[in-house]
């Protein structure tokens, strides 16, 4: 197992922001409450705005807005807007770079499945 540690201060650069460690960039592009789980529901396909709201009903208008904005500006994810014909219409897919947290985030999904199994009372 490789384990990159900061042990001589190097910080590790990625889009204009500096890490610390490896592990730090990537909580710093998955981490926090919804990211993941954003990320999780995007691997079966593209989703509009409404149907991620519906997927996840106890996040916020406006944190939802925020963390897909993060999403996309890390590159995770692509936001495209189909604007011939009204209403607008907005959906929300993974980049090749998000794909590649695949089995990260089914790992991430799979270890709380055997969580709740396990630990769970």
């Amino acid at each position: 197992m490789f384990i990159n540690k900061n042990i001589n201060g190097i910080m590790h650069k990625f889009k204009g922001k500096e890490y610390p460690c490896c592990t730090s960039l990537t909580m710093g592009l998955i981490g926090g409450k919804w990211k993941t789980v954003i990320l999780y529901h995007l691997i079966e396909g593209p989703l509009r705005y409404n149907e991620l709201r519906k997927e996840m009903p106890t996040v916020t208008e406006r944190t939802l807005s925020l963390q897909l904005k993060a999403l996309e500006e890390d590159g995770l994810i692509k936001r495209k807007v189909y604007t011939s014909k009204p209403p607008l219409k907005v959906e929300y897919s993974l980049t090749e770079f998000g794909e590649t947290t695949i089995p990260l985030v089914k790992s991430i999904a799979e270890w709380g499945e055997s969580a709740l199994e396990q630990y769970a009372k």
